[in-house]
Parts: C-alpha cells; structure tokens; sequence
C-alpha cells in the first residue's frame, strides 16, 4: 500500500472515554470527543528514535481539525472502541508511518489544549519511546512532512519557536526531559 492510498483517521471513530483514572466509562465519536472543551478520552503519544538518537517529528497534515501544519511527536492518536493500547499504536504507526517499532511505556498524564473555535484536546495520554528501525513512508493524507533532530536542535526551536509545535508535544518533551531522563537516554543524549 502506497503512502497515499494507506488508512486515514476518521472523524465516526468511536474513542474510549476514561475518568481521571483511565478506567472506561464510555464511548463516543471522534468528532464529538474534541468539540467544545472536549470530552476526555484515551489517547498516545509516541517518541521514536533513529540509531544516530534523533527523533522524528511530524508535521501534521493541513487537512487535520486540530494543529493542522504543526510540528509533533513521531505519531499520536487514539485506541479505537475495544482496542488494547498495543494494537491501537501498532495500528497508527503503520497508518501514518508504515512502520512497526517496539515501544516501552514511559507515564501517563491529563491534559487539555483549546485549538479556538475549531475544538479541543482533552485527554489521558499514554506516552511511549520507541526506535525507528525502517524507512519511515509517512502517509501523505495524515503527515505534511516529516524530519529527525537531536536534542539539543529540538531544545532550541522549542526555546525561539514554541509556537510551531502542539502543546501535548511540548508538555510531553518536558516531562521526559524532566523527569524520565534515564529512559530516555537509552534512546538519545537528552543533553
């Protein structure tokens, strides 16, 4: 499958509603989870890492409701209605990046983010590391563009344009940084 003609997400999808907690209570499209202040739900953030300790961002698709031409992680996105967190990121990264990555679970965390009229983010979002080793193809449909940058490069964008990137990525960055060095030095210099 080309990277034109691969799964992109819907809008109908039912996503998983969760309580602070992440214990189910829910379900409930997409479309519906990000209007207004959003409803929370369940959702993941991957880091993937190339041998040399650059992560690859995306640049969300244009077509995308919420940042869309914003920088990101590696990929992110929901688990679908029944679908265990493995299979839902084995799911998407093949979807967006036709890649398959083993991936370790770093922390969980709320959020929320207002995107103007346009909806919101509000959810539990598991957040893993992982190592990209393929070719990445990402899917045009879904990713604008993508790229690899080491730390210290991504620290400075982030310090003179934080603009340019999602705030869920840039919390994410943070933490990691902060507080889950070890884990992530196994991937990159955190510098």
């Amino acid at each position: 499958m080309n990277a034109t003609n691969r799964v992109v997400s819907s809008e109908g999808e039912e996503l998983i509603l969760v309580d602070p907690d992440d214990n189910e209570v829910g379900y409930l499209s997409k479309a519906l989870c990000h209007n207004g202040a959003g409803v929370l739900h369940r959702a993941f953030s991957v880091f993937l890492f190339d041998d040399n300790g650059r992560l690859l961002l995306q640049q969300r698709g244009e077509g995308k409701r919420l940042w869309p031409g914003y920088w990101s992680n590696s990929c992110c996105s929901h688990p679908r209605r029944g679908e265990s967190m493995e299979t839902a990121t084995r799911r998407r990264l093949d979807d967006e990046l036709n890649i398959e990555a083993t991936l370790e679970h770093v922390y969980s965390f709320c959020y929320t983010a207002e995107y103007g009229e346009a909806g919101s983010e509000n959810e539990l979002c598991h957040v893993y590391l992982g190592q990209v080793r393929s070719d990445v193809e990402p899917n045009d449909s879904e990713i604008a563009s993508v790229r690899f940058v080491s730390a210290n490069v991504l620290d400075a964008e982030l310090a003179q344009s934080p603009a340019q990137f999602t705030p869920w990525f840039k919390q994410e960055w943070r933490e990691l940084v902060l507080n889950h060095r070890k884990k992530l030095a196994r991937y990159c210099d955190p510098a």
